[in-house]
């Protein structure tokens, strides 16, 4: 009993970084409360005194805001961290090494009495407020985004984000113990489609500016007389126009428009376009560099495009006049 009990106050230590002395997670861990609690509960249920343990598990819940059901099974080093909202039923099962966030929910979705609570694996995360529901699976090193609704088993070693749930990834082989608390930087599974979707699109353009340039075209105003043809290089206001077709994905703004754009100089060599982004860990900076290159360089005739991302913050003010007034945005 007394090393299961300085297990867990040294998993809260290699959890959860405000852990500072012993008494302190004695005295002010709910989460590790509620589990000492469940213990005994659990302990009383198997042996059949169901009212006791109830009760027990009760007073557990008016004293730490965390609800287990004492049939539920629990593995070893198991932390929910701060704990309040937490509620875990009655046929839910849990392996070792989980890490739980404050308010979330392994809820069943029927009314017969069989096994109807989530069943998770060794080693998983789940982030604030995600809810799993029903006798499903979730695998051995899963990670729970927080405030997903799962309702269908999740392979190992994935991460799920959204509502409901989708896989948004796998987890990498060689994360430590100090990437397990990086919850909140989990991929968005809607914006890489889009992105993709985005990416097709410019090079099914690339290939119709393509036919266009091999297609020969009738120069009517040269024929009428006039000065019309094509000068073969775009000029900066050419250049600018051709980037209203490049969309922030994370935004749903063109770069121009949004003033990402900071200046474009032409000379001998070619083209140089100094830009910045929404935020300096935006998750689709390559992207976007890649698609300004692209449409500055048909825009361009070919020439040669540089694009340099500037070490300068965007804020919301650096969008165009119609923009602020809410359109677009």
């Amino acid at each position: 009993m007394l090393n299961r009990m300085k297990e867990d106050v040294q998993t809260i230590f290699a959890k959860d970084p405000a852990a500072r002395t012993v008494w302190e997670i004695l005295c002010c861990y709910p989460g590790l409360h509620a589990i000492w609690f469940h213990r005994l509960a659990h302990a009383l249920w198997v042996r059949g005194f169901r009212f006791l343990a109830r009760l027990v598990s009760h007073i557990s819940r008016a004293l730490t805001g965390v609800e287990i059901h004492p049939g539920a099974q629990i593995g070893r080093r198991f932390f929910i961290d701060h704990g309040m909202g937490v509620v875990i039923g009655e046929t839910a099962e849990i392996g070792h090494d989980v890490l739980m966030y404050q308010g979330v929910v392994l809820g069943g979705t029927s009314m017969e009495r069989t096994k109807r609570h989530p069943t998770i694996g060794d080693n998983v995360v789940i982030g604030t407020d995600a809810t799993i529901l029903g006798p499903i699976t979730v695998g051995d090193g899963a990670r729970i985004g927080a405030g997903s609704v799962v309702i269908k088993s999740v392979p190992p070693g994935t991460t799920v984000v959204g509502v409901p749930g989708h896989i948004a990834g796998l987890a990498s082989s060689t994360e430590s113990d100090a990437d397990v608390l990086e919850h909140g930087q989990l991929p968005d599974p809607v914006l890489r489609t889009l992105s993709e979707i985005l990416k097709r699109q410019s090079r099914l353009e690339e290939k119709l500016g393509e036919l266009e340039r091999t297609v020969p075209r009738v120069d009517l105003a040269h024929l009428a007389g006039g000065n019309g043809g094509f000068n073969g290089r775009g000029g900066e206001e050419e250049i600018r126009q051709a980037l209203r077709d490049v969309i922030d994905p994370e935004v749903g703004v063109n770069v121009v428009d949004l003033g990402l754009i900071r200046e474009i100089r032409e000379d001998g060599d070619g083209v140089e376009i100094r830009m910045v982004l929404t935020s300096p860990a935006h998750p689709m900076a390559g992207y976007l560099v890649e698609q300004v290159r692209r449409k500055a360089r048909r825009a361009a005739d070919g020439q040669t495009v540089e694009v340099v991302l500037l070490d300068e913050a965007w804020r919301w003010e650096d969008r165009e006049p119609h923009l602020h007034s809410g359109g677009g945005i």
